[in-house]
């Protein structure tokens, strides 16, 4: 009798062991992907690490499972098993949901086209936008405006496996539309712009003229004391984004003389939208400008920009720093 008890602990234990080791085992010697698919439950997740080679036997798995409490909140989704981690562990992230995420960064100033684009390089990011119209777009994430563009509040976006580019322009639609409001609560008074979505064109043409952020809001007092005066905004960007893609990057003074709804040269006023995505600190600028006299400016060259009061000393600026 006791040889009976005994050899039932010598095996107990043995099976014990075995699965202990077989749940402690690192797994392979790189990093890989396991996608678990909705609905799938322990048994299944079981076979799906022998069929990966995380394990010899999917019986360990479902033992380990169970016994730790988990065989009921395991979550679908995309999971990344580095080199190392045991069956064990990566069990408890698919128990606890620690979903691979990716991410994709939209930047500051880019068009809804240059958006786009970038979007569609990103990895296991589904494509819907290729098959959609501007106005498709905005009708599936219900915006209001009279323009895609400057929708999108430029910022770094995380996505899961399966989710795709429309997901993640509607998480940035969804922090535009917060942050413009948050900050139209914050504008000084006596502007010269009457709405949030002005403040967001003014705010797009600041983005594409400004590349030092302290210039920004001195650049906004040059433009709304244009506006208050009558006087033309005068922008590049607003004539290249006008022209469309046809434009080859290198702005002629024949563009400057070709009318469209964008070009500030023939037009008073702001253009009907924006022309890009503005950050945060140029939609600030826009609602916040300086207190200046300024009312022209040029690049000079090196990132920043000349002011000037006058018509004759803004020429005598453009002779030093363009020619």
């Amino acid at each position: 009798m006791a040889t009976s008890v005994a050899i039932v602990f010598c095996v107990a234990g043995i099976s014990i062991l075995f699965l202990y080791q077989s749940v402690r085992t690192p797994i392979g010697t790189s990093d890989q992907f396991l996608v678990i698919e909705p609905g799938a439950g322990l048994s299944t997740i079981a076979k799906q690490f022998e069929r990966q080679g995380f394990t010899r036997s999917e019986w360990p798995v479902i033992f380990w499972g169970v016994l730790g409490g988990i065989s009921g909140s395991l979550k679908a989704g995309e999971y990344f098993i580095e080199t190392g981690e045991t069956p064990a562990q990566v069990l408890g992230k698919i128990g606890r949901g620690e979903i691979f995420e990716r991410k994709v960064t939209i930047l500051e100033g880019v068009t809804f086209r240059e958006m786009s684009a970038r979007l569609a390089q990103a990895k296991k990011l589904k494509d819907q936008l290729s098959q959609m119209s501007d106005s498709e777009v905005m009708n599936a994430l219900n915006l209001q405006v009279s323009s895609i563009e400057g929708s999108f509040f430029p910022d770094t976006y995380h996505y899961v496996l399966n989710e795709s580019d429309l997901d993640v322009l509607a998480r940035a639609a969804g922090k535009m539309d917060r942050v413009l409001n948050a900050i139209w609560e914050s504008r000084s008074a006596d502007l010269s712009i009457a709405n949030k979505y002005e403040a967001l064109i003014l705010a797009s043409i600041i983005q594409k003229e400004a590349m030092l952020e302290a210039e920004m809001p001195v650049i906004s007092g040059v433009l709304q004391n244009r506006l208050k005066i009558g006087m033309r905004l005068q922008t590049d960007p607003t004539v290249i984004f006008g022209l469309g893609p046809d434009f080859d990057g290198r702005l002629k003074r024949s563009h400057l003389k070709q009318d469209t709804a964008y070009n500030t040269y023939t037009r008073h006023g702001l253009p009907p939208g924006p022309i890009a995505a503005p950050g945060r600190a140029a939609l600030s600028a826009a609602v916040n400008p300086s207190e200046t006299e300024f009312l022209y400016f040029v690049a000079k060259g090196d990132g920043s920009h000349y002011f000037s009061k006058t018509l004759a000393e803004h020429n005598q600026a453009v002779k030093k720093f363009i020619k």
